[in-house]
């Protein structure tokens, strides 16, 4: 019994195991969920959504239907991820702001462009657009697309939508899978069927050419392209950089006032970005950078953007537009890469290649199009054969009928000349009947074929509609035979859509200037810094300092001149050191609160803490000792922490050692280190060697094996210091004095 166990148990490397399940999940995000599919530019949950839609009959000519409905029916037969993508999907699809071309018709509360959420499911309602039904959805009963089982095998859903337009490049896409994501700007769908009628009739165009008919992205937002000479280089590799500005123009008012009217934004502005784009503007007229603007206000509504900056007279209107463009998201980067499944895999794919598998695909849609309508009409014309052939010998027909016993005779007759169970009027009828040699469709029609046919002008009907389906035949021949003929046909779709559905570009493409902007430097002035010992920092000016001093120096943990225009710097016990503008500081009232200092710069209070702190100009002129937790010491040339960045390695640390004390120093005090576990080391810092930043220094103490710096105090020869120790007053310069590296006094007090 236990070998048979044992046989049963599969031994298998885990980190193999791991791999083959995050790769099969990988590869289900990017195809199931998160990349469109090059054909029909849709991701699985929009294709489910809009074929559901399209069962349900919520067709463009009838009444829209609650939202919550079309949800839970996708999610009930094809979508079981949950209904809050289902909808998100709904929404994004109907909203003109986002997609250059709707799919769907929305009814109520739908979002808005400044970020407002569309309103819960069981308020909206849907139906699909004109267009979507007529060139995705229209030819699904024609077998032009393959159906493939849901996820219980109950339904049937397309492996993909009969786009007729490129759908891929006219909406666009976004999603983020496991490992790559994709980014595809909406274009203008009369240009793109204008570049692939183009490539159709021209496989080998470049795409410089394809670009003079695309001059590239139209964002439903407006706004103008600026980098137009670096589009050639997107689209031929689909991937790179697009730059947006929104459109701004200088509005007179009476009394020679001007005001600044933006009328379009950055298509990557859309929604909070709006916000925080009114708040850019406010924090730039609070820091006295653009003091020019009066008031901000955004009077937006369902006919447009429209943000009003109101300036006093005579201010320089050209030297804010630029202040707008180079300090807030007025100009923005619209990351391009256009990745999209195709046959299964995921590529990232040129304007050429989206084309040329859009055109493949309309091949083949045009193929099984008219495969399924010739086969129609050539069952029509079987029936319509036969019903011509009934007419004409229906006297015997009818006797045929009156002789049967039974349908099943009757047929028999009709398709192989069977008289045996039929009674005739005379031997002539039967001989004739046994002569008939109708199909087994065309008996079928005979049989069903009601008595008014008969009439003469129904007789008329019926071969003018032969005629009519042989024409057909014919037609349907030629465009499966001959390659032109087909391509025609595609041609005259692609300009059918292209006539009822195109509209005019709402974004320029044009070469740009790089924006210059000359910001006035601010006036150079001494100022304090302060910051009390919750970390909120501030600076005022020297004369508010002084007759506030003694306020000032007691209420705050660190107070110190800097000038306006320099850098604070804070050195951590993490051995790393953090760069702050002054300017960047509130600069105000001295009972101002002040703001956390985490604010402006990469210093984490919660994950490491301060050790020292000054300024750069004060700095880089003088001496810096550093004091670590292990009994490691430095000096350290204040020209080394030079930098522009905002957070530096300001020292090299052992492991799991951290820093005591960074501060600057004079070169002739006295140094006391003290340990945890009570022993005192004094010596002059004279003994401490200069080192790089890089370095980690030498032994200051000697230390037990469990022991550790608990504190360092540094005082100027001949002058007294004393501290606080075990609740005791010690003073330090009455400490016997030692050398470095040596293990010190133990204190008992």
């Amino acid at each position: 019994m236990e070998k048979q166990i044992e046989e049963q148990i599969i031994r298998t490397e885990y980190s193999d195991l791991m791999q083959k399940s995050y790769i099969d999940y990988a590869m289900s995000v990017i195809i199931a969920r998160a990349l469109p599919d090059v054909r029909d530019g849709l991701k699985p949950v929009q294709r489910r959504t809009l074929y559901d839609m399209y069962e349900l009959g919520i067709r463009f000519d009838r009444p829209y239907r609650k939202c919550a409905r079309i949800v839970g029916d996708t999610m009930g037969k094809y979508h079981p991820h949950g209904d809050s993508s289902i909808y998100e999907a709904l929404v994004v699809m109907s909203q003109d702001f986002k997609k250059g071309l709707p799919l769907v018709d929305g009814h109520g509360n739908f979002g808005s462009i400044e970020g407002d959420g569309a309103a819960a499911m069981r308020y909206t309602e849907a139906r699909l657009q004109k267009v979507t039904q007529e060139a995705f959805l229209s030819d699904l009963d024609k077998n032009v697309v393959d159906f493939v089982p849901n996820f219980d095998e109950t339904e049937k859903e397309p492996s993909v939508l009969p786009a007729r337009l490129p759908n891929l490049l006219v909406n666009g896409s976004d999603g983020i899978a496991v490992g790559m994501a994709t980014s595809i700007p909406p274009h203008n769908l009369g240009e793109v069927i204008d570049a692939a009628k183009a490539y159709l009739k021209n496989p080998d165009i470049s795409t410089e050419s394809l670009l003079k008919l695309m001059p590239g992205p139209d964002f439903p937002t407006g706004g103008i392209v600026v980098n137009k000479d670096e589009l050639p280089a997107i689209y031929e590799t689909g991937m790179g950089k697009i730059k947006v500005r929104g459109r701004v123009r200088v509005e007179k008012l009476k009394g020679g006032r001007e005001q600044l009217v933006i009328t379009e934004i950055p298509y990557p502005m859309i929604g909070a970005n709006i916000g925080k784009f009114l708040n850019d503007i406010a924090a730039l007229v609070e820091s006295k950078k653009a003091p020019e603007i009066t008031d901000i206000s955004n009077q937006s509504s369902k006919e447009g953007i429209r943000i009003v900056l109101e300036l006093r007279k005579g201010a320089n209107t050209e030297n804010l537009k630029n202040m707008l463009y180079k300090k807030t998201r007025l100009e923005d980067t619209f990351g391009v890469n256009m990745l999209a499944v195709v046959d299964g895999r995921p590529e990232t794919l040129g304007l050429k290649q989206i084309l040329e598998h859009y055109i493949e695909f309309q091949y083949e849609l045009t193929t099984r199009k008219y495969r399924t309508l010739l086969t129609k009409e050539q069952e029509k014309r079987e029936i319509q054969e036969g019903l011509i052939r009934a007419c004409d010998v229906i006297d015997l027909i009818i006797e045929i009928l009156r002789g049967s016993k039974n349908i099943k005779d009757a047929k028999a007759c009709l398709i192989e000349g069977k008289t045996e169970n039929i009674r005739f009027k005379s031997e002539a009828s039967k001989k004739r009947a046994s002569r008939l040699r109708f199909t087994e469709r065309q008996a079928t029609a005979i049989l069903e074929m009601r008595l008014y046919r008969l009439i003469g002008l129904e007789i008329q009907a019926l071969m003018a509609e032969n005629a009519q389906t042989l024409k057909n035949i014919a037609a349907y021949e030629d465009i499966l035979e001959h390659h032109s003929s087909m391509t025609k046909v595609i041609l005259k779709d692609m300009e059918a859509i292209r006539k009822a559905y195109a509209r005019a570009r709402r974004t320029s493409i044009e070469n740009a200037a790089e924006i210059v902007f000359e910001e006035k430097k601010p006036e150079e002035m001494p100022v304090m810094f302060l910051m009390d010992r919750f970390g909120y920092a501030k600076t005022i000016d020297l004369p508010t300092y002084e007759r506030n001093k003694e306020a000032a120096d007691a209420e705050n943990k660190y107070v110190f001149p800097c000038m306006n225009t320099g850098r604070i710097v804070l050195f951590t016990d993490t051995g790393r050191m953090h760069a702050i503008k002054a300017l960047d500081l509130p600069f105000g009232r001295f009972r101002d609160k002040g703001v956390p200092i985490d604010n402006f710069s990469n210093y984490n209070s919660a994950e490491e803490q301060l050790t020292g702190i000054g300024s750069m100009e004060d700095i880089r002129e003088r001496k810096l000792l550093f004091v670590t937790r292990g009994g490691m010491l430095k000096v350290v040339d204040g020209s080394e922490f030079e930098t522009s960045k905002r957070t530096v390695a300001a020292t090299k640390l052992g492991e799991e050692d951290r820093v005591l004390l960074a501060t600057t120093i004079e070169g002739s005090e006295q140094l006391v280190l003290q340990s945890q576990e009570g022993y005192f080391l004094r010596f002059a810092v004279s003994e401490v060697p200069e080192k790089k930043k890089g370095a980690i220094g030498v032994r200051g103490m000697r230390l037990g094996a469990a022991d550790s710096l608990k504190a360092a105090y540094l005082y100027q020869t001949g002058t007294e210091q004393t501290i606080s120790y075990k609740e005791k007053q010690l003073t330090l310069n009455k400490l016997k004095p030692g050398s470095r590296d040596t293990r010190g006094v133990k204190v008992r007090v």
